[in-house]
């Protein structure tokens, strides 16, 4: 481990608005928090908006920029970059965003019920080879509905054709109400507000629009009540790699 990663590691243990719980440390157990995060944490009743896979956190701190009456938590396992948003965070006394370093996987260890009002999901990994860890598939959906308000909303913003055609799929599949869907967000006509929110750039987005790349953007509501079925679709693969992935599969279509 370089020694930058680990005085990053020190910094972030130092963190007050940073909580580090990975999947061996919650073993058989949830969080102290869970159910509480507004009057332990944040002191106030604001809506809680999670996003997960939050990478250098970027894109969570900027929404707590423009959004400062609610209330935002970025979710990723890997410390060393989430230091970037949670440092920029702490140096412009943002005491409406907190960091949680954890597996995506037990998110719901974290949340109670009706605890989380929105979710984004900002250029997440789209596991073309398995279903279960795409952060739109079913498996995840169930989990998020554990705490997420009944009708709560869920934002999608993807480079990949991949994660946005099966994301698309599966909420043809289980009927859920779709509110707004682009392929080419940058060309596509929205409100002054919206504009503003899906303006933000992480530094992989402004990467993969100087490839050329059209960014997706979908949004829609997770009701609490419907039954939830895995689309049976064979999906083209993406023909790219995304900075500092690895090409995933050679088939030109996956499940």
């Amino acid at each position: 481990m370089s020694k930058g990663k680990l005085a990053k590691f020190a910094d972030m243990a130092s963190y007050r608005h940073v909580f580090q719980y990975p999947f061996g440390a919650m073993q058989n157990q949830e969080f102290e928090m869970k159910g509480h995060w507004r009057e332990m944490f944040f002191h106030n009743n604001n809506p809680i908006v999670l996003e997960l896979g939050c990478g250098k956190g970027e894109y969570t701190v900027e929404l707590a920029r423009i959004f400062p009456e609610v209330n935002f938590i970025g979710v990723d396992i890997k410390g060393a970059r989430m230091w970037t948003g949670a440092t920029q965070a702490l140096q412009e006394n943002l005491d409406n965003v907190a960091f949680l370093r954890t597996n995506i996987e037990i998110i719901d260890r974290f949340f109670a019920e009706d605890e989380v009002q929105e979710i984004w999901l900002t250029f997440s990994d789209p596991q073309m080879k398995n279903p279960r860890k795409r952060l739109t598939s079913t498996f995840f959906m169930e989990r998020y509905r554990r705490f997420l308000v009944d009708g709560g909303v869920i934002h999608l913003k993807t480079d990949s054709n991949f994660l946005f055609t099966y994301t698309t799929c599966m909420t043809d599949v289980n009927g859920l109400p779709v509110m707004f869907r682009t392929e080419d967000l940058y060309h596509t006509e929205v409100d002054e507000d919206t504009r503003r929110i899906l303006s933000i750039k992480t530094y992989y987005e402004s990467q993969w629009m100087a490839r050329g790349l059209n960014i997706k953007y979908m949004k829609f509501a997770l009701p609490r009540h419907l039954p939830l079925a895995e689309p049976n679709v064979e999906i083209p693969v993406d023909d790219y790699r995304s900075y500092h992935r690895n090409n995933r599969s050679g088939k030109p279509t996956r499940v």
